[in-house]
């Protein structure tokens, strides 16, 4: 039950990704609030930063309450205007790097987007190839690379497949290939695999949802269809977690895990070693 709402803004001279990442992992904690969350990245010029502290105290004046801002600003002169807001301010970098500096007995470079260059051209190939790979192998359009997979995603329609497939490829380097368990497969040759995924049943992981939820997601796509319908998703939903537990292949239930909670499980139970930091 929501009992209050706060604006949140994620401020960097960078992409703001990693204001974002930290930030939304300890909004999670907070499970009672709502958050109206801001992103804005490239604030890198003092004209920027007046324009942003004018959002800020707008958004203040507004809801009432001053708003909640995690930075990654590495300069100096921009994070003390956006400081000089009504808000409550958080530095992400301050909390580590001070403490960083004072261990390692060196001062930081405070270099903007410096993260991008620590990544090197071999671990941006790798990427691309995992990633491409997932393309190429998804939802059942090739299944002649699966010995190349480390990992095939199987599931019904809409369990998120693709995205998790996605996510692995692009954030730990592997090569991850999903196929759909359509009707054929699941009431066809009931608790038993189809054909093609045999020779690779220790590459297999399953991903399941709670019937009502993948009614909800397929009706956004086919509204009032026997694909939609809820006794449809209860039937293939049982089906397919009969046949994950017939065959012995692990499995999750997606309903309220983000894909990058899925892309994390899915690597640890399957013991798989990413390709990338």
């Amino acid at each position: 039950m929501i009992t209050a709402r706060r604006t949140v803004f994620f401020i960097s001279d960078g992409t703001a990704i990693t204001a974002e990442t930290l930030g939304q992992s300890l909004l999670t904690q907070f499970n009672h609030i709502l958050f109206e969350q801001i992103t804005l990245p490239f604030i890198d010029t003092a004209a920027k930063a007046e324009r942003a502290v004018n959002q800020i105290n707008m958004e203040a004046r507004q809801t009432g309450l001053p708003p909640i801002i995690f930075s990654t600003l590495i300069n100096a002169d921009i994070r003390s205007i956006i400081m000089k807001s009504q808000s409550k301010f958080f530095d992400l970098f301050e909390v580590f790097i001070d403490r960083l500096e004072q261990v390692l007995n060196v001062e930081s470079s405070h270099t903007i987007g410096r993260y991008h260059s620590f990544v090197s051209n071999g671990i941006y190939d790798v990427r691309i190839d995992a990633v491409n790979y997932a393309l190429g192998n998804d939802d059942g359009i090739s299944t002649k690379n699966y010995d190349k997979a480390d990992i095939i995603v199987v599931g019904v329609s809409r369990t998120g497949k693709t995205p998790t497939c996605l996510y692995l490829g692009m954030q730990f380097g592997i090569y991850a290939a999903n196929y759909p368990l359509t009707e054929e497969d699941l009431f066809g040759r009931y608790d038993e695999l189809p054909n093609v995924l045999i020779p690779f049943r220790k590459k297999l992981y399953g991903l399941t949802i709670k019937p009502e939820r993948l009614h909800r997601i397929r009706s956004e796509r086919r509204s009032q269809s026997r694909y939609a319908s809820l006794h449809q998703c209860q039937l293939e939903i049982a089906a397919a977690e009969t046949l994950f537990l017939s065959e012995h292949i692990p499995y999750i239930n997606i309903t309220t895990v983000s894909v990058e909670e899925i892309a994390a499980t899915v690597l640890h139970e399957c013991g798989l070693q990413r390709r990338v930091l």
